[in-house]
């Protein structure tokens, strides 16, 4: 009986994790389009900003949440020769692969002139911006996740072009898991998706900035290869050909992309290192947009290191909602500060108990303080990696966006009305955040 309780529950909360994730979907569509309604009802200064706000909203709230519902509904979760985007959308084709091991790879490709790129952190990715504004060299430039076997890059290389980094060589890498094989029964150690980016430009699947790349892929394949078979004589290359077949088709950004669908591999086995090559850790973390609820189990995909601290979706979540308790306490605070001129105004137009409408304004205070001290106590169980609490937060969330949308929907834009579509967005940012995949498996685990 224990164990049917047990796994009634999980039902339950598998059900109610997948309704939050399609609500935060559907709230942030719908935000845009109070955003919008409100911005033309207007005009003015509100249409300044309109532009930019909706494109915001859109291409990075609504439309990736999209995605990822419907890529989950058509897209086969099994290896099929292409990695995916952080949306979960089909992106660039695996067409390279390596035998041998990390410390030899990356012998091997810095011998040939590539350079490892950055992980993505705040401080990179800005400095990322900053210099493609510019035109200024990055040599370790960043490079955008792509997932494979469940998790993003292991690594990747890069080689800038005229030192602008709109323009660039770039190849990532991701070990292969243990006994695994490609189709056809053929063993290799690495599988690596290559690319030349040749601009920057909107993506056509999200509308947010990306970089654009080459067409035919295969060039890039190429150029990959024979770099570094020119700086080690002791690399060999074989080719699985007709791996895939053939195809035009479009990446995770609406690229075009073109192949012929061979795969070589290059064998780095015989690369002789003179001293120990001191390898980078990574800490992969499976992000909101992956399609994958489960990996491997034999994976070597670095997710104990997500059980034992907490991923950025957790503490940036619950940073958000500690700011929105506040906010709603700070609310409360100007509601009672001004009661006593709301409630001469209100008196002069209708009769109304005085006395009964202190106490409905003291019991709703009370509440409301209440529901902050709870919420903060949900924080702080969630920080420990309580499951119960991050779906209690959700619901919160939920009801905030859901009572905060009826009030601006029922009236037109003010300043109280520009808070409320404010505090909107961080309920649903909140909502994305903890609905996302490295919340849940960083709960359920704990």
């Amino acid at each position: 009986m224990a164990a049917i309780g047990s796994q009634s529950s999980k039902t339950i909360t598998i059900l109610l994790d997948q309704s939050f994730f399609i609500f935060a979907g559907l709230a942030s569509f719908w935000l845009a389009w109070l955003v919008f309604r409100e911005g033309l009802a207007t005009g003015g200064w509100w249409l300044v900003g309109l532009f930019f706000v909706v494109w915001a909203i859109v291409s990075y709230l609504a439309l990736p949440r999209l995605h990822r519902i419907l890529s989950n509904m058509y897209v086969p979760n099994y290896f099929i020769g292409r990695t995916r985007t952080a949306d979960g959308i089909l992106s660039d084709p695996i067409n390279l692969s390596v035998r041998g091991s990390e410390e030899k790879l990356h012998k091997a490709m810095t011998a040939a002139g590539w350079v490892l790129a950055d992980d993505i952190t705040p401080r990179s990715a800005w400095k990322m911006v900053l210099t493609v504004l510019s035109g200024r060299s990055y040599p370790n430039a960043p490079v955008s996740p792509a997932f494979l076997f469940g998790r993003r890059q292991d690594f990747a290389y890069q080689q800038e072009v005229d030192g602008n980094p709109r323009r660039r060589h770039h190849v990532r890498f991701w070990r292969c898991p243990d006994g695994w094989l490609l189709p056809g029964g053929h063993r290799v150690d690495w599988l690596a998706a290559g690319s030349y980016d040749k601009s920057v430009g909107l993506s056509l699947f999200t509308f947010q900035l990306t970089h654009k790349i080459d067409e035919d892929i295969d060039i890039e394949r190429d150029y990959i290869i024979e770099s570094v078979k020119k700086s080690e004589k002791y690399i060999r290359v074989t080719v699985l050909k007709d791996f895939s077949t053939g195809y035009h088709s479009r990446n995770g950004s609406g690229d075009l992309i073109r192949t012929d669908g061979d795969l070589p591999i290059l064998e780095v086995g015989r690369v002789r290192i003179d001293k120990p090559i001191a390898t980078l850790k990574r800490f992969g973390i499976i992000m909101d947009g992956t399609i994958h609820d489960r990996c491997p189990r034999n994976h070597e995909t670095l997710l104990e290191e997500l059980w034992s601290r907490r991923p950025p979706q957790i503490l940036i979540g619950s940073v958000l909602m500690i700011l929105a308790s506040l906010f709603a306490v700070g609310q409360t605070l100007v509601d009672i500060s001004s009661w006593t001129e709301t409630l001469a105004v209100v008196t002069n137009i209708e009769q109304i108990d005085i006395n009964l409408a202190n106490t409905a304004l003291s019991i709703m205070a009370v509440l409301n303080i209440l529901l902050v001290i709870v919420e903060f106590i949900l924080v702080g169980l969630l920080l420990r990696g309580s499951n119960r609490a991050r779906i209690s937060l959700l619901a919160v969330a939920m009801l905030a966006i859901i009572t905060e949308s009826l009030s601006v929907t029922t009236g037109r834009i003010n300043a109280s009305a520009v808070l409320l579509l404010t505090s909107i967005g961080v309920h649903i940012m909140i909502m994305m955040l903890f609905s996302s995949d490295a919340a849940r498996y960083f709960t359920e685990r704990r």
